[in-house]
């Protein structure tokens, strides 16, 4: 499986476990000169846009999904939820970036993950 199948497939993993917690699917891989939206939600209960980024990780030989967050990976992040905030004419709705961790079958969801340096 090449590394875009599994990407894949851990994408569809991560939404389904949102989908249980409550949030519905707006979109998902979407693309600018910056970066990829993996995920892009609408957490319902919070009324909050979602923009989620799914780490995959079989083992820790390159540390954890989580670690590979780097702060210019956030600034690509915020970047490309700017232009598809433009793009969508979306205003006056809250918003934030999660990340999904997965490890094996474990499955660690962060909200509100992007840190204040970045924003």
């Amino acid at each position: 499986m090449n590394n875009r199948a599994i990407g894949t497939k851990y994408e569809e993993i991560a939404m389904e476990y949102l989908l249980k917690k409550g949030y519905s699917q707006l979109g998902k891989n979407y693309y600018s000169p910056y970066g990829e939206l993996d995920l892009i939600c609408k957490d319902e209960k919070k009324d909050e846009l979602v923009f989620v980024e799914v780490k995959y990780r079989k083992d820790l030989r390159y540390g954890s999904g989580l670690e590979s967050i780097t702060v210019s990976k956030q600034k690509k992040l915020i970047k490309t939820a700017t232009i598809y905030l433009k793009e969508k004419k979306i205003k006056d709705i809250p918003y934030r970036f999660d990340i999904i961790s997965i490890l094996g079958d474990k499955i660690e969801h962060i909200e509100n993950a992007i840190w204040g340096d970045c924003l």
